[in-house]
């Protein structure tokens, strides 16, 4: 890509989009097309249609999605697979009628089999049933790995599929109504810690600036522990302070750093193209084109849980309820097609940790 070359970051703001396109900034790109949800709605197939033939961006990235834990997944399954499948289908396809050199749709680990052997390699794909909380998201997700993928064979774009594993880092989802298991336990340790210590101007700002269903700093305190006791930050009979997770913290997963995921993504849309990804003889078919980005690394809920713990100072306890589920045990990525194009992760899950719990304090005035 020419570094004046028209990029269009959709999803600009989120956790994936923010870190791509700081690493861009940071590499020396400057012409980007950006535009909130409320400038565009993605689902809307005219007004997707009317930016791409006004705007004509060259390179896009596709990183807006709906996204969220395990709860919300279950919960809003209707929502998830109908807004996600609307979001790829427009932009894929406009990207495709309007000559986009090239396209890079970021999907997630949760397309492979819940059984899956582990590491989970790209031909690990639609071999066994999903894990049922995220179903309909990682049905999207293959959809649009799979759109891509078709659209390369008989249109010849050049559109690329990237699979990240967990991902946490700056802008990462904090509202415990919605977040994935990492910065909920982040913030819920956190809260536990303020409520041991009687630190109730720092919980006031914290629910300030991300409130709970409703529930601000500004509410009285009992709504205040009402509220958080319901998402698991509660004081016990005995005085001692109590965060419940769910599930055993048996389940292993691999975490990697946002601004690595942006890294690697924009090493394949700099490095990779369609035709390196499969070896095209005639007759043969073409599938799993798509990359995994991840560490190769993974780690037990628990022990995630007992590093935030011991980051923040929480001298409390860390309850792990057994009658929540688990979602799948295990979820470790085979990276080897990525560190065989020439990308590697660099940051730990103890340095990220760090990061993110620093940022997380800064950004929200604490």
């Amino acid at each position: 890509m020419d570094k004046d070359a028209k990029i269009y970051i959709a999803g600009h703001r989120g956790l994936v989009g923010s870190a791509i396109l700081r690493n861009l900034k940071n590499k020396g790109y400057i012409n980007f097309i950006l535009r909130t949800h409320a400038e565009l709605d993605l689902t809307n197939q005219d007004a997707v249609a009317q930016f791409f033939l006004n705007e004509k961006p060259e390179y896009v990235f596709l990183a807006a999605a709906k996204v969220g834990g395990i709860i919300a997944n279950n919960t809003y399954r209707g929502q998830f697979i109908y807004e996600n499948l609307m979001i790829q289908n427009n932009v894929i396809h406009q990207s495709y009628i309007n000559n986009v050199k090239k396209l890079v749709f970021l999907g997630s680990s949760c397309i492979y089999p819940k059984e899956a052997d582990q590491p989970m390699g790209e031909d690990s794909l639609l071999t066994g049933p999903l894990e049922y909380t995220n179903e309909p998201y990682a049905i999207a997700k293959i959809a649009g790995l799979k759109m891509c993928e078709s659209y390369n064979i008989q249109y010849g774009t050049d559109f690329i599929a990237v699979m990240p594993t967990n991902l946490y880092g700056p802008n990462d989802n904090f509202n415990l109504e919605t977040s994935h298991v990492l910065p909920a336990m982040l913030r819920k340790i956190y809260l536990g810690k303020c409520l041991e210590t009687g630190a109730w101007d720092i919980i006031r700002k914290d629910l300030n600036f991300r409130p709970i269903e409703g529930i601000t700093g500004d509410s009285e305190e009992k709504h205040i522990l009402d509220i958080i006791a319901k998402y698991g930050v509660r004081r016990k009979e005995d005085g001692e302070v109590q965060v419940e997770l769910w599930g055993s913290g048996r389940p292993m997963r691999e975490f990697l750093w946002s601004d690595e995921m942006a890294d690697a993504t924009v090493f394949v849309m700099e490095s990779v193209n369609f035709l390196n990804l499969t070896d095209v003889i005639e007759g043969r078919e073409i599938r799993n084109t798509h990359i995994n980005i991840g560490t190769g690394e993974e780690i037990s809920i628990k022990d995630v849980a007992t590093l935030i713990k011991e980051m923040v100072g929480f001298n409390g306890e860390l309850w792990f309820n057994i009658n929540k589920p688990d979602g799948t045990m295990r979820k470790l990525s085979d990276v080897s097609k990525l560190n065989s194009l020439g990308w590697k992760h660099q940051v730990n899950i103890q340095d990220g940790l760090s990061r993110m719990y620093l940022w997380y304090k800064e950004y929200s005035r604490i």
